[in-house]
C-alpha cells in the first residue's frame, strides 16, 4: 500500500480515495462537457465532436467548474453546484463521470494549501450541448464576470493549419491543456497521429507568438522612453 501511495505522488495522479484523504488539501473539481455532431464545417469538414470550454475571468481557457468542500459536500455536488453559477443550468453530475485526479501545478493556487484537480467527463446529447450555451450567456450569473464566454474546442485541422494547433497554442489554466489531450486521445476524438501533428504545429505557432510579442514589447518600450 504505502509503495502504491508513493508511485501516485511521484506521477502526481491519486486515487479518488487517496485524494480526499489528504490532510490540509484543497479541491477543485471540473468538467468537460461532450457530444457527438454530423455537422462539417464550410459543408465539407467533419467537425466529428463538440467539447465546450470556457474563457476565463484571467484570460486563460479552462473547463466549467471550481473550488469544493469535501467536508461540507460531494465533489459532485459541489462541481453540480459551480456549473449552476458558470452555465446557468443545473446539470447533475456522477461520480461515474470521474475520469482522473492529481496534483495541480503549483502554479495553478496562490494558497500555501496542496490543490487537488478534480476531473470529469460527461456525454450528452447535441442539443443539450446548445442549450447549455444558451443558458450560459443569458441567465448564468458568473457570465461576463468570472467567466468571459463559453468556446468550442475547433477538433480539425485544415490544410492552412487551422483548427486545433492554434488553439492548444493558447494559454490554458494549470493542467486544462493536458486534461483536453488525454480526453481526445482516451475517448478516440482525434487520430494519434493527427493530434501529434496539432501539437507540433502549435510549438511552432508558440515559437512565432513569443517572437511577436517581444516585437510588441520592443515597440512599448520605445514608445516609453519618449515620455
Amino acid at each position: 500500500m504505502r509503495q502504491h501511495f508513493v508511485v501516485e505522488m511521484a506521477s502526481g495522479q491519486l486515487s479518488r480515495a487517496g485524494a480526499l484523504s489528504c490532510s490540509g488539501c484543497r479541491h477543485a473539481c471540473h468538467v468537460m462537457l461532450y457530444c457527438d455532431t454530423k455537422t462539417q464545417l464550410f459543408g465539407r469538414i467533419p467537425i466529428r465532436h463538440i467539447i465546450l470550454m470556457q474563457m476565463r475571468f484571467d484570460g486563460l481557457l479552462g473547463f466549467p467548474g471550481g473550488y469544493v468542500n469535501p467536508s461540507e459536500e460531494t465533489l459532485e455536488a459541489g462541481l453540480s453546484r459551480e456549473l449552476l453559477e458558470e452555465l446557468g443550468v443545473a446539470l447533475p453530475i456522477s461520480a461515474e463521470d470521474h475520469v482522473d485526479c492529481c496534483h495541480a501545478p503549483a502554479s495553478s493556487s496562490s494558497s500555501t494549501s496542496r490543490l487537488i484537480t478534480h476531473f470529469y467527463v460527461k456525454k450528452m446529447e447535441e442539443e443539450q450541448i446548445k442549450e447549455v450555451e444558451k443558458e450560459a450567456a443569458s441567465t448564468a450569473t458568473d457570465h461576463g464576470q468570472e467567466v468571459l464566454g463559453m468556446v468550442r474546442v475547433p477538433l480539425y485541422n485544415t490544410k492552412n493549419g487551422g483548427g486545433l494547433a492554434p488553439f492548444l497554442s493558447h494559454s490554458f489554466i494549470g493542467n486544462a491543456r493536458s486534461q483536453l489531450v488525454d480526453s481526445l486521445l482516451r475517448l478516440d476524438m482525434f487520430a494519434p497521429e493527427e493530434l501529434h501533428k496539432a501539437l507540433a504545429h502549435s510549438l511552432k505557432i508558440h515559437t512565432h507568438t513569443a517572437e511577436d510579442l517581444q516585437a510588441a514589447l520592443t515597440r512599448t518600450e520605445a514608445k516609453r522612453n519618449w515620455f
